[in-house]
């Protein structure tokens, strides 16, 4: 129950933020450029709240339901306008003052992912450094020479400081159909350049993506000394406690974490006789490992940590930072290559060389919410850069009905010299509304699916 509370409070502070900037920068280009705006909601349905400093002022709503958000303006294709209101109204305006008002929302969107990503480039992150473990040769790592003990230094020129960093490099270049440039440095200290090639088919399916590729975090071996327990889980159960030092199972020793959680792992379900010692005595406890489905079928967990030693976790850990002006500049870039991916990864789907899976609905982003949240809020400041510049990138396809159709509407204008017929566009604005229907049908059936598997 709390875990759902959890996911369902952050996916609805998600969606405010980001339909918030949306609407607001609709809202910022219209008073601009002299347009009046009488209502800015958030939400739809009956509203929770509302402020209005006089009549003549903008009304600020927050509606019932948080799916969505619009800017209302005064516009004589949709009421009545008071004659001194008349130059005012939006559909008054010049060709150029329309089309900046509708391309200010997506424009904002992506304007908040630069924020974000210059905040977060700034206040730095501390992370594992990418050192590979073990590389098996029929992977895309070890047909490349990669091997166990090598550093990722950069990825296509770009340093690549953090496993995450050096990951996302990796899956964000794949779908680029080039081969991928690679600089390591290897456990002698030995400079390489590897050229990583992935085949489509395994660049457009994250999860094969991942498994194919090969890469795989260097794991030291760590002494099997218990750093925390879980609440309410089989660790606990099994009266296990921090700095216990697991010394046998069911008769086997144990001599590093890798070789117990193995032993966990194989275990699920079944009662282990687990040796441990304690201040010096050794205990014999029975420890039941809690029984989890998993891509490689059913194993055990008990929810327990292993003690890093101190001066190990130092020299794995990396910290990277970067300064005013050099964060804004990779905020940038960060962004604009996310925006490209996305239009890249839209256009395959629509040509039919991505498949329609890689489409999240609602259910989706609510758990990579929740997930990011947990994890930390750096990262949940990442996801919501993430969703904005896909809010901003989708609201700029040519679909009426999106920001984009108006903007496809307003170039027809510019060449014809005369705006498109409200027949034509009701029949249009029908079409797109279909459109959008299918589509949110689709991946919530997808959403629905994933959770069934």
């Amino acid at each position: 129950m709390f875990s759902l509370l959890h996911t369902l409070f952050f996916f609805v502070v998600a969606l405010a933020v980001l339909i918030a900037f949306h609407e607001f920068g609709h809202f910022w280009a219209a008073r601009r450029l002299g347009v009046k705006v009488t209502r800015f909601s958030l939400g739809f349905g009956k509203p929770l709240w509302a402020y209005q400093k006089s009549p003549d002022d903008t009304e600020f709503v927050v509606c019932a339901l948080p799916l969505g958000g619009y800017v209302k303006m005064i516009d004589e294709r949709e009421g009545a306008v008071a004659p001194e209101d008349l130059p005012f109204a939006f559909n008054r305006q010049p060709l150029w003052k329309r089309a900046g008002i509708v391309v200010a929302g997506p424009v904002f969107n992506l304007l908040l992912a630069v924020l974000i990503y210059w905040g977060v480039f700034m206040l730095g992150e501390t992370g594992l450094r990418p050192v590979l473990g073990p590389v098996a040769a029929e992977t895309l790592a070890g047909q490349a020479g990669f091997r166990e003990g090598d550093e990722i230094v950069a990825v296509k020129g770009d340093p690549t400081p953090t496993w995450n960093v050096a990951l996302a490099a990796v899956v964000e270049t794949a779908v680029e159909e080039e081969p991928i440039q690679v600089e390591v440095k290897g456990a002698d200290g030995a400079a390489r350049v590897l050229v990583l090639r992935i085949p489509q088919e395994v660049a457009q399916e994250p999860e094969q993506l991942y498994q194919k590729l090969g890469f795989r975090p260097h794991e030291p071996a760590l002494p099997p000394v218990i750093d925390r327990v879980e609440p309410g889980s089989a660790a606990e159960a099994g009266q296990l406690k921090p700095g216990d030092l697991i010394v046998s199972a069911d008769g086997t020793a144990i001599k590093t974490w890798k070789e117990w959680v193995e032993f966990v792992r194989t275990h699920p379900d079944v009662a282990i006789r687990t040796v441990v010692e304690r201040g010096g005595v050794r205990l014999d406890l029975g420890i039941k490992p809690k029984g989890v489905d998993s891509p490689e079928g059913r194993v055990g967990r008990i929810g327990a940590a292993v003690r890093m030693p101190e001066d190990m976790e130092q020299s794995l850990r990396a910290e990277y930072r970067l300064g005013l002006f050099p964060a804004l500049g990779a905020a940038i870039d960060k962004t604009y290559g996310y925006a490209a991916l996305t239009l890249k990864m839209i256009g395959r789907m629509v040509v039919g060389k991505a498949k329609v899976d890689n489409l999240s609905g609602p259910i989706s982003i609510a758990q990579y919410a929740g997930q990011s949240a947990s994890v930390g809020f750096g990262q949940f400041l990442k996801f919501l850069a993430i969703v904005s510049i896909s809010l901003g990138v989708l609201n700029l396809l040519p679909i009426p009905v999106l920001d984009g159709g108006h903007l496809l509407f307003y170039l027809i204008e510019g060449v014809k010299g005369s705006p498109v017929s409200d027949r034509t566009l009701a029949y249009c604005q029908q079409v797109g509304m279909f459109i959008l229907l299918c589509l949110m049908v689709l991946a919530f059936f997808l959403d629905i699916e994933r959770l069934f598997n």
